[in-house]
């Protein structure tokens, strides 16, 4: 019985899930890179659902710190077994370690992602030959190795992203939808191989899978270089305990755009609906909270959340202020016409995290935290705000799709926004917030 006959689950934050027919129950998971923001998650919200899913190993190099453990109760920590994985070795010695924990699995996630450092002063992603080498022998490994594991799935879920489309290279079309031609003539990009590497797998083994595509991922974990949100927490608390007030980078048309964003823990709910029910295998879908989001009303957010006193400063009107970066035009888009888009910026977080004065503030922060702060991330400025400069680039990604096929989970950004800092604040990588909860958009 589907899931669309059942009444909808609500947890917390996260409204409309859908539910399963309780003879549904004792299923294994294997999530690869479960110490990441959307491994983590993703076992976050197979957990909530104990007779369904009895059993989850984490496969990664190195377990999940302790800290976001902790997140866990300690009846959802009992059902996960980490094992540890290295996808860069042969699938032998995969199958081996998987042997050795007498893993089994009815369905795999797999999430496991490496970001190479690209070239001194090169923007992020810049480096797609690097990326596409080592992403794709992290899931070549992997699959050579369930075979020799005696490991056979029903289901198999990829996660990509919104890179699918070409976002990063040009325009694209939007909103962007799942029967959109991929624009593999136009750059590397390691989703595509991963793809192809999955449904030759698939079909030598009879498995089903599913794809799943996230846009910018929210989600707290230690390892934040991947979440485009987690530096404005950063700026905002430094320049709280500066007395200064914060300042929008883009222009105005980023201020008050609509921005649309992936709550990882939404993501799994929906991951979880994709490989259980029948009509899903073999599809691929986008994955966002369903929540419109814009710089400007969360900027005003984050005054009250982190005590800005001093509170905004709007874009500047001078055109003169910005500098301006410009994608590709023409049939070298992945829309295939058109004028280049255009991103403009009056300043970068990364310019403004190796601005001496905010290293020093936020070593004083860390110094009267009692010891609850504890992460430095301006001990790595390129990995730990790079996406925040880039999170003004977005793609308006279509969910109708999984919409039609019955999957109606929500979750408001602003709220899963203000969670995720919380849960950061116990993880030591942002202040404790000044209020108790945000401002819904309602």
């Amino acid at each position: 019985m589907g899931s669309e006959r059942l009444p909808l689950r609500q947890i917390g934050i996260y409204h409309n899930l859908p539910d399963f027919d309780p003879s549904l129950k004792g299923l294994t998971a294997i999530i690869t890179g479960a110490n990441g923001i959307s491994g983590f998650h993703t076992m976050r919200a197979l957990l909530d659902a104990p007779d369904r899913w009895s059993k989850i190993y984490a496969l990664s190099r190195r377990p999940p710190p302790e800290q976001m453990m902790g997140l866990l109760t300690a009846e959802q920590r009992s059902r996960v077994e980490h094992v540890a994985c290295d996808f860069l070795e042969s699938g032998e010695k995969i199958a081996q370690a998987l042997k050795g924990a007498n893993v089994s699995a009815t369905h795999v996630f797999f999430y496991s992602y490496l970001q190479p450092k690209p070239p001194p002063g090169a923007p992020i992603w810049s480096n797609a030959d690097e990326l596409v080498k080592v992403n794709s022998a992290l899931l070549s490994n992997f699959l050579d190795a369930l075979p020799q594991a005696d490991i056979k799935p029903s289901r198999f879920l990829l996660q990509t992203g919104a890179k699918n489309y070409g976002v990063h290279i040009g325009r694209i079309r939007t909103p962007s939808c799942e029967s959109d031609p991929q624009p593999k003539h136009l750059e590397p990009n390691f989703y595509y191989p991963q793809e192809e590497l999955l449904f030759k797998y698939c079909k030598d083994n009879d498995v089903n899978w599913n794809v799943v595509m996230p846009a910018w991922i929210i989600g707290p974990t230690n390892n934040a270089q991947m979440n485009a949100l987690h530096p404005f927490a950063i700026y905002a608390a430094v320049q709280a305990y500066k007395g200064e007030p914060i300042a929008f980078g883009g222009d105005w048309q980023a201020w008050q755009g609509l921005s649309f964003h992936s709550t990882a823990r939404m993501t799994g709910y929906l991951s979880e609906w994709a490989v259980l029910e029948d009509k899903c295998k073999d599809q691929r879908f986008n994955a966002i909270d369903g929540s419109p989001f814009s710089w400007d009303r969360f900027y005003h957010e984050l005054t009250r959340w982190f005590g800005v006193d001093q509170g905004v400063t709007a874009p500047p009107e001078d055109d003169s202020k910005y500098q301006e970066m410009t994608g590709r035009a023409g049939k070298d888009t992945p829309m295939g016409y058109g004028p280049p888009t255009k991103m403009r910026a009056s300043f970068t977080l990364s310019g403004w995290a190796r601005q001496e004065e905010n290293q020093k503030a936020w070593k004083e922060l860390m110094s009267q935290s009692d010891g609850k702060l504890t992460h430095n991330p301006f001990t790595d400025i390129e990995a730990n705000f790079s996406c925040g400069d880039a999170a003004w680039t977005t793609a308006m990604l279509s969910v109708n799709k999984a919409r039609l096929l019955g999957f109606a989970g929500f979750v408001d950004t602003m709220e899963a926004v203000f969670e995720m800092y919380r849960e950061m604040e116990d993880l030591g990588m942002v202040p404790a917030m000044k209020v108790d909860k945000p401002k819904a958009h309602i």
